[in-house]
């Protein structure tokens, strides 16, 4: 197949639209089911490179969760425990959960508001059990080099046989030189070829130095998820997936405070008060992850108002308090965060802190890298700089 006719761009008006190769060769995809568009290629292509490196770089199984061009989770095949079966909302399934079952279930549940009607990307085979969480879920399609049989014949039947599954080739390489074009001038660059390994985050600039061997692994997730993310981005990780991704703000601080209040989301999640939330049988997934993103924020009230909170709940749930929500956040450790460009001031590392957050990684270079790295010293935090930027557009 040299090219593929799309149904329209971006948008429906944007007529006609189609993905070939430049140079007439074959695209190194092959759709085995549905008619993907424009915006689910982008997603597909961002999310494969994404999986790709993640998989290089940790020698793990890789799942992403791309919505408009950025990653809303990214994760590695680690096993899940009894919590985050339960928040991801597979604790009900009766499958054996494979490493690939277990990054694709990490990476749509850090942030299942955003990951919803998502298009995914698998490093490896899509097995039985992926497909199985992927057939209950709201999402457009699936981008991975091999697909099971069993496992396809489940994808295909979703969305009444027009789910999207697409095929890549996975000895596919890219020519070196990229161009697209905007207003009908051609942009062209160097592909962003970077590799992120442990050297990556040996520049350690504050007084705490010790970089654990689970922090290295973060830090390379966190920095290879913001490469394809929209900048400027933030990425909050913690034990093998990515928690908060703040993408396409341009402050900085606006950033670290989106990615961090997701972070923050994921965790109070996991508290008593959330996870014991009496919900009605009859109420979905989808419902059931609205009404939490609800309790555990400033809006609470249109949730546990009278004739709002019977719709959902089988007894009225008392309010998460802002003390009790600070309490529960103090609990967590250890988490770390990659920005794609350098922190201009301590405010970020300030946020960051509150987050729980330890281990940092950015490229340096503000003229007030002393007032940043004073900042991380205060709370005895370990940040390498990197000297290299990861702008994504």
């Amino acid at each position: 197949m040299k090219e593929f006719e799309l149904k329209y761009g971006c948008n429906p008006n944007q007529k006609p639209s189609k993905i070939y190769m430049e140079d007439g060769s074959e695209l190194p995809v092959t759709i085995l089911n549905g008619r993907p568009g424009y915006i689910n290629f982008l997603d597909a292509f961002n999310g494969w490179q994404l999986v790709s490196e993640l998989k290089k770089a940790t020698g793990l199984p890789a799942a992403t969760s791309f919505k408009h061009v950025s990653p809303a989770g990214a994760a590695v095949g680690l096993p899940l425990s009894e919590v985050e079966r339960k928040i991801y909302w597979v604790d009900d399934m009766d499958v054996e959960f494979t490493p690939m079952a277990n990054a694709y279930a990490r990476a749509r549940g850090a942030d299942r508001m955003s990951s919803f009607g998502d298009f995914i990307a698998l490093s490896d085979t899509c097995d039985k059990a992926t497909a199985m969480i992927i057939k209950r879920e709201v999402s457009d399609g699936v981008i991975a080099p091999a697909f099971d049989e069993d496992a396809l014949e489940i994808l295909k039947a979703k969305k009444n046989g027009n789910y999207n599954v697409i095929q890549i080739d996975p000895s596919y390489v890219p020519a070196q030189i990229e161009k697209k074009q905007v207003f009908g001038v051609t942009f062209e660059q160097g592909r962003n070829e970077l590799n992120i390994d442990d050297d990556f985050f040996s520049n350690i600039v504050t007084k705490n130095k010790e970089l654990t061997e689970q922090a290295k692994i973060d830090l390379a997730i966190a920095m290879i998820t913001l490469k394809y993310t929209q900048s400027n981005s933030v990425c909050y990780v913690k034990d093998g997936q990515a928690i908060g991704i703040g993408a396409g703000q341009q402050s900085r601080i606006h950033c670290t405070r989106l990615a961090g209040q997701k972070a923050d989301n994921w965790w109070l999640r996991q508290s008593k008060k959330v996870m014991e939330l009496p919900f009605r049988e009859d109420v979905r997934r989808a419902d059931r992850d609205n009404a939490i993103d609800l309790y555990i924020g400033d809006e609470y009230e249109d949730l546990l108002a009278d004739g709002a909170w019977e719709r959902v709940f089988t007894e009225k749930p008392s309010v998460f308090t802002k003390e009790e929500k600070r309490a529960w956040l103090d609990q967590n450790t250890d988490v770390t965060l990659g920005s794609d460009a350098f922190f201009p001031f301590g405010d970020n590392i300030e946020r960051a802190h509150k987050s729980g957050v330890k281990f940092i990684a950015e490229p340096g270079g503000s003229i007030r890298d002393d007032n940043v790295i004073e900042t991380c010293d205060k709370y005895d935090m370990v940040m390498a700089f990197t000297g290299i930027r990861l702008f994504h557009h």
